[in-house]
């Protein structure tokens, strides 16, 4: 692998606006943050979205908005979430899709999310899968302890290969009830990921401290990266993150270091199978 595709996830479904005032909540400040992502070298924006009062949703009109303006403001990968916050029911979860965008989330099973719990039965992730696959969406496989990767080994087999045939993961590390976020997990995941159909590709997600050793074993192990406040909002020790640009630009500087620059939207399109607008 000679490049590195970047994603940004600006916005998540956990943290507060009151908390983080910086957290990009309105259409006007996800927008802006994507585009100056995107010139810092993000490929892919993964999206959540907030309502009037800056509180998670899935509303389908306002995520019907977003994919719009984001379609006409850039050229980046929009990526849905279909988790939403641990507490959406299914047919909110499945309705996302509705909202039309190149690329989803389907998460490969139930997790411990803190003090909560990620639901995601197997009759619901297939759900997922057959839905994006009749509507020409690609899946990113959220993967959050290394036995989902089984699971999508099982999923592939009974219900074949996703939209544009080529399977992407990423590995979402350092969730408190999911894997750790260290070097040791990501090469066990890695050699996993060896079972899965040829070609397929990963990306590796560190929450919070897990951040900068994830970057740093993922680069070294072919992989890719997505970085943003959904995940982390402290840059360093007491510092807390000025901006989602900030964590780009620091992604985009570890892939420069490691020679594999950061992709261009056009050339992880090709890679992902994703269609040229």
């Amino acid at each position: 692998m000679t490049g590195t595709v970047i994603t940004v996830a600006p916005t998540g479904a956990e943290s507060s606006k009151a908390a983080v005032p910086v957290l990009p909540v309105t259409l006007d400040e996800l927008v802006t943050t994507a585009k100056e992502c995107e010139a810092l070298g993000a490929s892919i924006v993964h999206v959540h979205i907030r309502g009037a009062e800056a509180e998670p949703t899935l509303d389908l009109g306002r995520l019907k908005a977003t994919v719009e303006a984001l379609r006409e403001s850039t050229d980046l990968i929009i990526q849905l979430s279909s988790g939403g916050a641990v507490t959406d029911p299914e047919k909110d979860r499945l309705a996302v899709l509705d909202a039309a965008p190149e690329m989803a989330s389907c998460t490969m099973g139930t997790v411990n999310f803190g003090d909560g719990v990620f639901l995601n039965r197997w009759e619901f992730i297939v759900d997922l899968h057959t839905r994006m696959q009749e509507r020409g969406i690609v899946p990113e496989y959220e993967i959050f302890d290394l036995g989902q990767l089984t699971t999508l080994q099982r999923l592939l087999a009974k219900h074949e290969l996703p939209f544009g045939g080529h399977v992407h993961v990423d590995l979402v590390m350092g969730v408190p009830g999911g894997m750790p976020g260290d070097a040791a997990t990501l090469v066990a995941c890695e050699r996993a990921i060896r079972d899965l159909p040829a070609g397929t590709t990963f990306s590796a997600t560190g929450i919070g401290r897990s951040t900068i050793p994830v970057i740093l074993a993922s680069l070294s192990a072919g992989g890719h990266l997505r970085v943003g406040m959904e995940d982390t909002i402290t840059y360093a020790k007491g510092r807390p993150v000025e901006s989602n640009m900030q964590l780009v630009a620091r992604a985009a500087g570890f892939a420069h270091l490691a020679e594999r620059p950061p992709l261009t939207t056009a050339e992880a399109r090709e890679l992902l199978g994703v269609a040229a607008r």
